[in-house]
């Protein structure tokens, strides 16, 4: 499945930031920002746009702002005309600072959106560059179902009818939190995997037989979470006679999810198997494991001294039958 492209309207970054509109710039309605990364021109305001990237937001600050105001009136206007002709999605000026004239003048010239917000540059910056990187960073949709389990995040897939919905209604009657049902939205959000339902269809979950159910109106606040780090993925497949299935545990199996790889394990499908507590034990074990013990690594190497010691043993009951044998050779040619 690709890759989506992802970007965010500059209008929801102002609703959501509470930003001041100076001046809407040209498709200002429609402006859709792309870049996860904010730009302080500073060297811009030298006349310096070598390696400048015009499609992030830029964002002016005081240590700019005092230079600027130092300056003379006809190389503000100047400073401010060679930069506005670059097409960026917005300058945003932050501590209330006041716009100057040559700013304002040149921004109207050029249909450029200026932005003020109350915060500090340094607390500013990162706040949106948070936003800007959860809504922009690489997502693939799957199909499944993701839980919170003890604090695992859970992606249960197999091929449709096999039960997971019907497993994950199990797990949220123990306790445990849904996250997504059918389709889940994974997002690459540094060295993570955050999963997330479609706005359309969060809190809901399908089965078949009964239809749609609203898990937050059935189950209450507590059944339900916004997005969870993808921990393991759990395959749930009809049992097959003919197929070998682990019993040790001892081969761990991993799935690539956009660059990065998650622990993956198989869990055969049979009438009689409580798959919502064999779900929670893959959940508490993966978390184990994560935590630096591995319990069929362990079993293993009990197993492998085990038979080290018989075997040391067999050896040493081996020399001492051949010892008596020797002696009693040597005693009856005596």
């Amino acid at each position: 499945m690709a890759v989506s492209q992802s970007s965010i309207k500059l209008t929801k970054l102002v609703e959501r930031f509470e930003l001041e509109v100076l001046n809407p710039g040209k498709n200002y309605d429609r402006c859709l920002i792309r870049e996860d990364d904010i730009n302080r021109p500073a060297l811009q305001i030298l006349g310096f746009f070598d390696y400048f990237n015009p499609n992030r937001i830029q964002v002016l600050g005081k240590v700019e702002w005092t230079y600027l105001n130092n300056q003379p009136e006809e190389e503000r206007r100047q400073c401010f005309d060679a930069f506005f002709r670059k097409p960026i999605p917005a300058l945003i000026l932050t501590r209330s600072l006041e716009p100057f004239p040559e700013l304002m003048e040149m921004a109207i010239k050029y249909r450029r959106t200026i932005l003020r917000s109350k915060e500090a540059t340094s607390l500013f910056i990162p706040n949106i560059q948070a936003t800007l990187q959860a809504a922009l960073s690489p997502r693939i949709t799957r199909h499944g179902v993701l839980l919170d389990v003890y604090g695992e995040g859970v992606l249960i897939m197999g091929e449709s009818g096999v039960g997971k919905s019907e497993t994950a209604v199990e797990l949220i009657k123990r306790g445990h939190r849904l996250v997504a049902d059918d389709a889940v939205e994974i997002r690459h959000l540094g060295p993570m995997l955050v999963g997330s339902a479609p706005e359309l269809i969060r809190h809901y979950i399908e089965l078949r037989g009964i239809g749609i159910v609203d898990v937050r109106q059935l189950f209450g606040m507590s059944a339900i979470k916004e997005d969870k780090e993808v921990d393991l993925v759990v395959n749930l497949e009809p049992w097959n006679e003919n197929t070998f299935y682990d019993r040790l545990g001892t081969n761990e199996e991993f799935t690539t999810i956009l660059d990065m790889k998650v622990p993956v394990i198989t869990i055969p499908v049979k009438p009689g198997r409580n798959l919502a507590v064999i779900v929670e034990v893959a959940a508490m074990n993966n978390r184990n494991k994560r935590m630096g013990f591995n319990a069929a690594k362990e079993f293993s190497a009990q197993l492998d001294a085990h038979f080290e010691q018989m075997l040391q043993e067999s050896q040493l009951d081996a020399a001492d039958d051949y010892d008596e044998y020797d002696d009693l050779t040597y005693t009856e040619e005596d």
